[in-house]
């Protein structure tokens, strides 16, 4: 090396010492003024603790994690600690908008249950504090019975069914108030309503209970319904309150009937709290403008479907008073999974119907079924695809073997193609594809279905036009109907007002398919929930399907038997749900003016292991099963033994 280079290398190693040490004492400098600024914010930063969710928690959960949602002012410039045996905040996670939190939280199987003290702190000094306190599971929550094929379920709109405390019509906060005159207004059915009511509805047979929405819907305008949720862990204050829901929820478990809630993981209301401050940009799926989903559910399962129509199905808000979910965040992803947990255990709820299941992000879907799942091993989650082809809406069942690989995890389905059909089927003549032979195809692709007899039946529910509307107030084709779903395979589920014939035309607009129970307020001029307060038709009707569900709460054959059916020959559909020595005759006759005797010669596959019956309806004894007497437009049911 020359001199030169030497001095050059002896400078380098001089200057570059000389920068480092300039370096070091800018970093200090700023550092110190960053620090000394810091604590200068942080002491003139105002922190204001406004909500955690959820509220509490229950040591001995399957899963020991729990994430906590923070919400306050400027909240995330804080640090928190915990002190409490047992449980460890494992991170901490802050997002673009400062004023949340986020708290990983590990509890042990050791956890005694009370409460821990979080502490949020600036400067070492306590600014905020909560009181978080862990209960101990109900005993044997974990093994609770979801509903299943043994139950009949009847589904209630709260706001249209009873209105058993009018003082919480209206409620302070509260932007809609009650007009009962208003089709799309609030009208004051309540929780209560429904609980002073519920010898009515144990009587007619049911055994489990579907309510709409009951979360809050503190929207403007039309928020009735209960499907724009303004606060996923608060029940609507005019229907009642959280306890009010969990009383609700014990007086039917204490009369054998099971409680169904009614989840929205697809949207909220637009007025939802965070609405006005959203954690980040990512919270919903948002566009530059307005864009409303397509609603074309094939293309979620379809492989040959672009990418920008299935954005706009699943990302594409229903209403602009909907916002859209992003469930691909995993932080909503896991608000809304820890909700329905959290609903489960606080309520003792049976059962979950998720609206609007194919929409949100279906792998966020998956872990939901599976995380619910893990928890109560005997609960049954239904899911609203409204899909009218089995070929579509089989890949929606869990463990059907999709060719993309996807398994939805998802027990139960409503049954959309049987509605379909059944809506049609009476009202049509006997054809290759038509009448009764709706039916008996709709049956024949259940080979798609890996269970069947998860499938919820229903003629008619709160979006879709009365089935009397259907079949034009024709009370005979109402009892076949009535008849069919109670003993087809599957679960059978009822809307309220259907055992009194109640009308309406969905097509113009949902509030003639949503009208308040005759009965339910104060000064309404007939009371329907008893005998003397219906028609004579109303009660022939009423009387017809709570002897239908009465006696399937004790029929195993209805409940869990295996279905053999016949072609439909002369506008007549035989089908038997049978066991091992136990079987069901029923026999939907849909001829106009036909009485006729049935000839069984065609049935004795297996009609020959039987001597005899009773008709479930009307308790004659049959002991010639040679032939069956029948008549026209009518359903015959008859019990078969030895």
């Amino acid at each position: 090396m020359s001199l030169i280079n030497s001095k050059l290398e002896l400078y380098k190693t001089h200057d570059s010492t000389l920068n480092i040490m300039q370096k070091s004492f800018t970093l200090f400098l700023v550092l110190f003024v960053c620090s000394t600024l810091q604590q200068s914010v942080n002491a003139s930063i105002k922190i204001d603790l406004k909500r955690v969710e959820p509220m509490n928690w229950w040591i001995g959960m399957e899963n020991p994690n729990l994430q906590l949602l923070v919400y306050g002012t400027n909240i995330s410039a804080t640090d928190v600690t915990l002190n409490y045996p047992g449980v460890e905040i494992k991170h901490v996670i802050k997002v673009a908008n400062p004023n949340y939190l986020f708290i990983d939280l590990v509890i042990s199987k050791q956890t005694k249950p009370g409460k821990a003290i979080f502490h949020f702190s600036s400067n070492n000094k306590d600014v905020s504090t909560y009181s978080y306190e862990f209960f101990n599971r109900t005993p044997n929550s974990k093994y609770r019975q979801g509903f299943n094929s043994s139950d009949a379920i009847y589904l209630i709109m709260p706001d249209r069914f009873a209105n058993g405390d009018t003082k919480n019509d209206d409620m302070p906060g509260m932007l809609e108030k009650a007009d009962r005159n208003a089709p799309y207004g609030r009208h004051g059915g309540d929780l209560k309503g429904i609980n002073t009511n519920i010898d009515y509805i144990k009587e007619l047979g049911v055994t489990a209970l579907w309510l709409n929405p009951v979360q809050e819907n503190n929207q403007p305008e039309s928020s009735y319904h209960g499907y724009a949720i303004t606060d996923f862990y608060k029940i609507d204050a005019r229907l009642g309150t959280n306890e009010d829901f969990k009383s609700l929820t014990e007086t039917c478990s204490k009369q054998g009937i099971k409680m169904i809630m009614d989840m929205v993981f697809n949207h909220c209301g637009h007025h939802h709290w965070w609405m006005s401050d959203l954690p980040s940009n990512d919270w919903l799926n948002q566009f530059p403008e307005f864009t409303r989903s397509n609603y074309r559910l094939s293309t979620v399962a379809v492989s040959y479907a672009s990418k920008a129509d299935l954005n706009i199905t699943t990302r594409g808000w229903f209403d602009n008073s909907m916002p859209d979910m992003n469930l691909q965040n995993p932080l909503m992803a896991n608000y809304l999974i820890q909700n329905s947990i959290w609903w489960i255990e606080y309520a003792g709820l049976s059962g979950i119907r998720m609206d609007t299941y194919p929409y949100p992000d279906k792998m966020a879907m998956v872990e939901w079924n599976k995380r619910v799942m893990t928890e109560y091993p005997n609960f049954n989650i239904v899911g609203e695809a409204w899909i009218s082809t089995p070929a579509k809406l089989c890949y929606w069942q869990k463990d059907f073997l999709n060719k993309d690989g996807f398994n939805s995890e998802l027990k139960s389905l409503m049954d959309f193609p049987m509605m379909e059909a059944l809506k049609s089927a009476l009202n049509e003549g006997e054809g290759w594809d038509s009448g009764l032979q709706k039916l008996y195809d709709v049956l024949a692709d259940d080979y798609l279905y890996p269970s069947p007899q998860n499938m919820v039946v229903f003629p008619e529910n709160h979006d879709i036009g009365r089935f009397m509307y259907f079949v034009n107030g024709d009370i005979n084709k109402y009892k076949m109907a009535m008849a069919f779903v109670s003993t087809v395979r599957g679960i059978p589920q009822f809307y309220y007002g259907t055992e009194i014939l109640m009308t309406g035309n969905g097509f113009d607009g949902h509030s003639h398919i949503r009208e308040d129970f005759p009965g339910g307020w104060q000064g309404d001029t007939r009371n329907a929930f008893t005998n003397k307060g219906r028609t004579s038709v109303e009660n022939e009707a009423h009387d017809y399907l709570m002897k239908l569900l009465n006696y399937r709460k004790s029929s195993n054959e209805l409940a869990n038997g295996k279905l053999l059916h016949f072609l439909p020959q002369n506008n007549v559909y035989v089908y038997f749900r049978y066991t091992n020595n136990k079987a069901v005759m029923v026999i939907l006759n849909n001829s106009e003016t036909d009485a006729k005797k049935l000839d069984t010669n065609r049935f004795n596959e297996i009609m020959a292991n039987y001597t005899r019956g009773t008709n479930i309806l009307t308790g004659e004894k049959l002991t010639n099963l040679s032939t069956i007497e029948i008549t026209p437009k009518s359903a015959t049911l008859i019990e078969l033994s030895n």
